[in-house]
């Protein structure tokens, strides 16, 4: 007797009873699935992006924002900060390292990002090809954005003003690409790194505007004493920093000091409110597919008592049909999950191909040890719910039953 061929056989006598089944169980799956690839890609992005630094500074503002827009590249700028107040912080006994960064254009949605080769370092970059830029308006791409953008070295592109679009394109000069960084698995996959003097020099006013501003007795806002950048990436040179540096910025300086670490924890407690909402609807969907399966299991006993007692007296143990049982559930709750974890994987893959964000792309093409965990749940819950049912088999008394069929 094929226990697996008969289990196979009982499912497809009651199709509507299976599928209903195999739509709750994928259905629960799939919302899990999607929480734990969405939660646990989020997770690392925010570790990976930001593990090297202790502290950024920039202009008063929301902090989340300035880590937002100076780590991930997914905001707005909170503002400029004076460049001689940047390098007087970068100077401070308590700084390891200072990084600048100057924000404000972009490429095909891409962040152009001007700093200096101390970014190298601290992100720990590699070249594919070409070199890192030295002279005004020479960049460095990362990955994707070479590969999206057909970028080479030699290639040379526009950038456009603003963070995202390309309405109003700064044709005065063109960057000219020198290198192409090897992938990351970071936010340097996605940006275009320069010097912060090709930023300035693309956002200088032209000879006669000038003109105009120094005969209105207005200052040229780029001129030696006035350049700005947007923030500074601080590595912390003590645990002693920790305490002083911050309270110093913001005490007595005009700009503010946010922890990344702090503001990725704020960030994923707001995100996780709303992953532990849908959590729980999974886990009641779940709850709802194992009492479906117990009903149908039971039903589907009674129907068929006559045909285990039969079976009984061919030969098969009372152990054989609490197998039986068991088994029909297992296949329910197996297949049920492989698909659900099909789709899950299906629908994160849709929602990064829509995302307007090149910055924090989420993809469903990756797969962790933890999706074991839910099919290894998936099937418990149908054993669960099999029991009762499995030991009424168990106890079929052949006589009885075959006593009232006659």
């Amino acid at each position: 007797m094929n226990i697996f061929s008969i289990s196979y056989k009982d499912l497809k006598a009651n199709p509507l009873n299976a599928l209903l089944n195999l739509l709750l169980i994928s259905f629960g799956i799939t919302i899990l699935t999607v929480l734990l690839l969405a939660s646990t890609q989020i997770g690392d992005k925010l570790d990976q992006n930001s593990k090297d630094i202790d502290l950024v500074v920039g202009a008063k503002g929301s902090p989340l924002q300035l880590i937002l827009s100076s780590i991930f590249y997914i905001d707005f700028p909170t503002g400029n900060i004076p460049l001689k107040d940047a390098q007087k912080l970068a100077r401070n006994p308590l700084v390891k390292r200072a990084v600048p960064l100057a924000l404000g254009d972009n490429y095909n949605g891409y962040r152009i990002a001007g700093t200096d080769t101390s970014f190298i370092s601290l992100y720990q970059l590699s070249l594919e090809k070409g070199k890192f830029w030295q002279q005004d308006f020479e960049v460095t791409v990362g990955q994707n954005v070479a590969t999206a953008a057909h970028l080479k070295v030699g290639s040379r592109f526009f950038g456009a003003h603003g963070l995202t679009g390309s309405s109003d394109i700064h044709k005065s000069h063109a960057y000219i690409v020198t290198g192409i960084l090897k992938p990351q698995h970071n936010v340097t996959d996605n940006i275009v790194l320069t010097n912060v003097a090709s930023v300035w020099k693309m956002h200088e006013q032209p000879e006669e505007h000038k003109e105009k501003a120094a005969g209105n007795g207005k200052p040229e806002p780029f001129e030696n004493g006035e350049k700005e950048i947007t923030s500074l990436l601080i590595q912390y040179r003590s645990p002693m920093s920790i305490i002083l540096f911050p309270r110093m910025v913001n005490q007595s300086t005009n700009m503010q000091a946010a922890s990344p670490a702090m503001e990725s924890t704020r960030l994923f407690s707001l995100i996780g409110v709303g992953i532990d909402t849908l959590q729980w609807f999974a886990y009641f969907i779940m709850g709802v597919s194992a009492v479906s399966v117990f009903i149908s299991l039971y039903n589907s006993l009674k129907e068929r008592r006559y045909d285990l007692a039969v079976m009984r007296t061919m030969g098969a143990s009372p152990a054989a049909l609490f197998t039986l049982i068991i088994l029909k559930a297992v296949i329910l709750t197996l297949v049920g999950s492989i698909i659900g974890l099909f789709f899950g994987h299906l629908i994160m893959q849709i929602i990064g191909l829509y995302q307007e964000s090149s910055q924090a792309k989420l993809t469903g093409m990756v797969f962790m040890k933890d999706e074991f965990y839910l099919i290894f749940t998936g099937i418990c819950i149908g054993i669960i719910a099999a029991i009762i049912p499995a030991i009424e088999a168990y106890r079929t008394d052949i006589s009885k039953t075959l006593s009232r069929s006659s």
